[in-house]
C-alpha cells in the first residue's frame, strides 16, 4: 500500500504542479487581503477534492456507459496531457482578470489545482495502484498546493518570478514525457505497439 501511494503521487504531484502555478495564483490574488486569500485557498481545496473524488467514483462507470476502454483513455489523455505541457512550454498562460468571487472555482479549484491532467493521470493510475492510494495521493497534493498558495508571498521571494518559472517549465517537461508513457501504455493494451 505504502509503495502504491508514493508511486501514484508522482505523477499526481507533476500534474497538480503547485509551484509552477504558483505566479498564477499570485497573480490572480494580488490584490486580496490575507483573510481574503486564505478564503478563497480554502474554498478552491474543497471544490479540487470534491471534483477529484466525484471523478474517481464515477469515472469507471461513465466508461463503461460510453464504451471506452482504459486504452482509449491513456491514448486521448496522454495527447491531451502533451498537448497542455507543450502548450506550457511554449505559451504560457497569460494573466487574466476575474472577479474575486469566482477565483476559487475557477481557475484556482479547477483547472489549476485539479484540471485535465490531474484526471486523466489519476484515472490512468487507478488500474495500477488502486482506489486508495491514488485518492490519498490526491489528497496529499491538493493538501501541498494549498500549503504552497498558503506562503506564495515567501516562497515568490525565495524563488523569484524567474526561478518560478523556470520550475514550471520543468514540470511541463516531465509532464510531458509522463503524456508520451501514456500513449505508449494505451497503444500496448490495445495491442498495436508489441
Amino acid at each position: 500500500m505504502i509503495k502504491n501511494f508514493f508511486l501514484a503521487l508522482i505523477p499526481i504531484f507533476v500534474a497538480v504542479d503547485a509551484i509552477g502555478v504558483l505566479p498564477i495564483f499570485v497573480s490572480l490574488t494580488v490584490q486580496l487581503e490575507q483573510k481574503e486569500k486564505s478564503r478563497v485557498i480554502v474554498q478552491s481545496m474543497i471544490i479540487a477534492f470534491c471534483l477529484a473524488a466525484g471523478f474517481i467514483l464515477l469515472g469507471k462507470f461513465v466508461f463503461k456507459a460510453l464504451g471506452i476502454t482504459i486504452g482509449d483513455f491513456m491514448v486521448a489523455g496522454g495527447s491531451i496531457l502533451f498537448c497542455i505541457a507543450i502548450t506550457d512550454i511554449l505559451n504560457p498562460v497569460k494573466r487574466r482578470r476575474i472577479p474575486t468571487h469566482e477565483v476559487a472555482a475557477v481557475p484556482l479549484g479547477t483547472p489549476l489545482m485539479v484540471g485535465p491532467a490531474v484526471l486523466t493521470t489519476s484515472m490512468i493510475i487507478i488500474p495500477q495502484y488502486g482506489h486508495l492510494a491514488t485518492f490519498v495521493s490526491i489528497v496529499v497534493n491538493i493538501l501541498f498546493a494549498g500549503l504552497v498558495f498558503m506562503s506564495s508571498s515567501y516562497l515568490v521571494k525565495i524563488l523569484g518570478e524567474a526561478g518560478s518559472k523556470a520550475l514550471s517549465k520543468i514540470m511541463s517537461l516531465l509532464l510531458a514525457a509522463i503524456a508520451i508513457m501514456m500513449v505508449r501504455k494505451g497503444l500496448m493494451g490495445m495491442n498495436i505497439l508489441q
